[in-house]
């Protein structure tokens, strides 16, 4: 049997050539997320009790760094309990570190040129920490924002202890709202993701097997229910392991999709929701779960944290070039809030080129419409504290409601919040607001896209070849082990978590490759080829598992001869189980 990654013959590779940056659906409007109500009604209630109670005090002028606490509840929405807290914890210690050292660089000097540089700084290193630690939305803006907000407000050291105080007791009532559901639906973030990975899998086994992105889609899906599990506490071991199940018969469904029921996945993907039992998978087979739930916790690869910072190099480095060029554009412009201009570059920077641009027009849009709205409700918000609030509440409720659907759309909330937040120390001019954040918009936008031009990812390619490499090794393991009739379910359970890990990875890593502006030209075919074999020993694994039971040597052998690349899928799962006829390139 050939167990290596099978690869097309080698040809010159053309010069590199910049790529065209689309237009087209950048500002389509999607569904929105399924928990998009989570985030909306935690901010409102982590920003209302303090804001309002200022306002009662009369001292709103506090309320920028109580808010900058409360926004804290956007974070880790997806996350199990056991490990939100943590990770709240964590973002709250960000919020309020950034704060301090921006307020002390404030109190410190009133150059602007040295702020700028402080900003510029904070803004990659937030960027740096947000991505490997892959907290998820909103990510390193919120950070940012309020820290190169707080660099340009007057300041005196012996200010700093309190005002950070506020932030911190904010973010202590930010950390209890995110954690409050636990007392209603301990296990509701493991349930959805589970509920996600059995509804894409049912989406796949509908559009059929050649359906790339429905296909890619599911298993990433799969992936990311099986990352969820893992990140569980002790106390949720039962749930868990019957929430592991329910990931299995997905995996099994997405093995032979011909052989599976949609709607029999719709309906326990149904049956997650609430608090009631989990529903029990087909043909459980309580042993055999047992030890892939043991497994799959040791299966999750850990990479070394300098092997997760060195890809964000470019990134950082575009942060920090593009946010401080912004910054110092506006001052050249005569702005006199250059933040906003810092800010706007450090929110475009995607993981490629092409997700730079994409988002650098949402940005432009959203903010110019943004404007326009703020312009409509000054009025209203100007006629008192309470008003102002309320204003402030609503369009934080609106920007997590709508986001979700366009980046522009949450933008277009977005914008006039920011433009109401500095009016919490007093009244600002209107139209001085509005002229200063439609230039801020566009310096930031253009000075924040040039850099990332300018500073180019070029390494991208390599991480695809050791991506590749990557996937044919754990290949050839699994490979070995299907060979092995012996083999043990543990190490056979442990090598197939392993490859579907390295396969997600390599998607991801080629998508993010392909986004580059001014790079070679990517081995697209042998990541589709490894792509096909990669799944079809998946397959073969999957169904020598299920079917170990009770079919004995031959159905393994069965089994084993589908892993191979030269023969195609085997019958392992019944005369309508091809499962490998893999002729599409698969693209999440």
């Amino acid at each position: 049997m050939s167990s290596a990654t099978p690869h097309p013959t080698p040809e010159k590779e053309p010069a590199p050539k910049p790529r065209r940056f689309p237009l087209a659906d950048v500002l389509r409007v999607g569904r929105p997320s399924n928990i998009w109500f989570k985030p909306a009604f935690s901010v409102v209630a982590a920003v209302a009790p303090p804001s309002l109670l200022l306002v009662a005090l009369g001292r709103l002028d506090l309320a920028a760094y109580t808010m900058a606490g409360s926004l804290c509840a956007l974070y880790a929405h997806n996350r199990p309990y056991h490990a939100r807290a943590k990770a709240l914890a964590g973002v709250v210690a960000g919020m309020v570190g950034g704060l301090a050292v921006a307020l002390v660089a404030a109190s410190l000097t009133g150059n602007a040129v040295i702020l700028v540089a402080v900003g510029a700084l904070l803004a990659a290193v937030q960027k740096v920490v947000c991505d490997v630690t892959r907290i998820g939305p909103p990510g390193n803006v919120i950070l940012t924002f309020v820290s190169s907000a707080s660099l340009f407000v007057p300041q005196t050291l012996g200010q700093v202890p309190g005002h950070v105080a506020l932030a911190a007791v904010a973010g202590v009532w930010a950390w209890s709202v995110g954690m409050a559901p636990a007392l209603v639906r301990p296990h509701g973030p493991e349930r959805r993701a589970t509920a996600d990975a059995l509804n894409a899998t049912a989406a796949y086994v509908e559009t059929g097997d050649g359906h790339a992105q429905a296909r890619a889609s599911a298993y990433a899906a799969v992936q990311a229910a099986w990352q969820c599990l893992l990140l569980t506490g002790p106390r949720s071991l039962a749930t868990r392991r019957a929430l592991e199940r329910l990931v299995i018969r997905a995996e099994i469904a997405l093995a032979a999709p011909a052989d599976a029921d949609p709607a029999r996945l719709r309906a326990q993907a149904r049956a997650l929701r609430g608090t009631g039992r989990v529903p029990g998978a087909d043909d459980p087979r309580s042993e055999a779960d047992e030890l892939l739930g043991v497994a799959a916790e040791r299966a999750i690869p850990h990479r070394s944290l300098w092997s997760r910072l060195g890809p964000l190099t470019p990134i950082a480095v575009r942060t920090a070039l593009g946010c401080g060029l912004a910054g110092y554009a506006s001052l050249a412009l005569g702005v006199g809030r250059p933040y906003w201009a810092l800010t706007t570059a450090a929110a475009l920077y995607q993981a490629n080129i092409t997700l730079t641009w994409s988002r650098t027009v949402q940005r432009v849009v959203g903010n110019l419409v943004g404007v326009l709205v703020f312009a409509a409700v000054a009025p209203i918000a100007d006629l008192g504290p309470l008003a102002l609030v309320l204003c402030c509440l609503v369009f934080n409720f609106g920007a997590e409601a709508l986001i979700g659907r366009n980046y522009w759309l949450g933008s277009v909330c977005v914008t006039p919040l920011a433009l109401l937040v500095t009016e919490f120390p007093g009244y600002q001019g209107t139209g001085s607001l509005i002229t200063d954040r439609v230039v801020d918009t566009l310096v930031g936008a253009l000075v924040g896209f040039g850099a990332a031009l300018v500073v180019t990812n070029r390494r991208a390619g390599n991480r695809v070849a050791t991506a590749l490499t990557t996937v044919g090794l754990r290949r050839e393991r699994a490979a070995r082990l299907l060979a092995d009739p012996q083999a043990d379910p543990a190490a056979l359970e442990t090598a197939r978590r392993d490859l579907a890990a390295a396969l997600v990875d390599l998607r991801a890593t080629a998508d993010a490759a392909a986004g580059e502006w001014w790079l070679r030209t990517l081995p697209q075919e042998r990541v589709v080829l490894a792509e096909q074999a990669g799944h079809r020993t998946l397959a073969a694994m999957v169904r020598r598992q299920g079917l170990a039971a009770g079919s004995g040597a031959e159905t393994n052998r069965s089994a084993v001869a589908g892993a191979s690349p030269d023969t195609g899928p085997g019958t392992g799962s019944g005369a309508n189980g091809d499962t490998g006829n893999d002729t599409e390139d698969v693209r999440p």
